[in-house]
């Protein structure tokens, strides 16, 4: 059975609250100092930190709500985001919720509730549940991966993403081209990346463009664009995910369509299987981990009360390999 702070105190015979001085760092006598190390050594007991931290008026914990875990995106952000706080003396919690736009809602909620310090918010879109919970919590929250003028947020360039990519298919000869994309409720991927990609392609003219919607499901993202090369032949299929040109090359492969000899691939993201695969993929890489880790600090500083700029955007690459063919 695990120790409690009580138990260490009867075994030390000190008071309970000399056993939580020591264990804040707090100063006591050399000889209870040692009696307490003995038995915590001896039951190798581990201080509850969250029943700590409830029982304060300033926690050390951040929660941080995502809307899935099976992603590269969202694993390399947390990694960031745990690396971040655990080497300024604070912990995470983690909310999914798979996608559910109430459960988003009702996380934000619950965390208020455990007294975390703050939030951390991968969000797909932003409504005005959003923001009325934010309001009512009243404690900071992050947005990571969205923008909202009422809320500090942390963006991935996604206008650049689109745009370097548009610029870089034409400049290797495409004109017959399809952009899977995704619903515009995510403004970062649905919009903006969208956009910055149109704005390339509209530079360049003499472009026949297609664009279609899927999700960012691979298997989804299959389906689609079966239904597209039954219909047409282009030249590219732009997908804006790395998840979504992953199921292009998928469904290519099981119809015999060479890559790039018969149809390039693109996507966004950067993920580490993209370089592993053959053909390797051509996308826009973007810094997950840097997000996680700036993200943590930001919040920390807003904890703190320290000013933090309202949006900050990071940079992205443009990573060209096998899947492209020049034409």
């Amino acid at each position: 059975m695990n120790k409690t702070i009580s138990d260490i105190a009867q075994m030390a015979g000190v008071a309970k609250s000399t056993v939580s001085r020591f264990l804040n760092g707090g100063s006591v006598s050399e000889d209870t100092r040692q009696k307490i190390e003995r038995i915590i050594r001896q039951y190798n007991y581990v201080p509850n930190t969250f029943a700590q931290s409830l029982k304060a008026k300033k926690t050390s914990i951040i929660g941080t709500v995502v809307p899935r875990l099976d992603s590269f995106a969202t694993s390399q952000t947390l990694i960031g985001i745990d690396e971040e706080l655990r080497s300024n003396q604070y912990q995470m919690l983690i909310a999914n919720t798979s996608q559910d736009m109430q459960r988003e809602i009702d996380a934000i909620y619950d965390f208020a509730r455990q007294k975390v310090s703050g939030i951390i918010l991968l969000a797909a879109e932003v409504t005005e549940a959003h923001l009325k919970a934010v309001e009512d919590i009243g404690i900071p929250v992050l947005l990571v991966g969205q923008q909202h003028e009422q809320l500090h947020s942390l963006v991935h360039n996604d206008d650049q993403a689109g745009y370097e990519m548009g610029r870089y298919v034409v400049e290797q000869g495409h004109r017959k081209i399809v952009y899977m994309g995704v619903s515009e409720k995510d403004r970062a991927v649905g919009i903006y990346r969208k956009q910055g990609f149109q704005r390339a392609i509209a530079e360049c003219g003499g472009c026949e463009v297609k664009y279609y919607e899927t999700s960012f499901k691979m298997s989804e993202a299959i389906v689609t664009a079966e239904a597209i090369l039954k219909e047409i032949t282009p030249t590219i299929i732009v997908g804006a995910t790395d998840n979504i040109a992953l199921g292009v090359m998928k469904i290519a492969f099981s119809n015999k369509i060479r890559i790039p000899q018969d149809l390039s691939v693109t996507g966004f993201g950067g993920y580490d299987i993209t370089e592993m695969i053959h053909p390797t993929l051509t996308t826009v890489k973007y810094h997950y981990l840097q997000a996680g880790k700036v993200a943590a600090n930001h919040i920390i500083r807003l904890v703190k009360g320290e000013s933090v700029e309202e949006r900050t955007t990071l940079d992205v690459e443009l990573i060209p390999r096998e899947s492209v063919d020049k034409l």
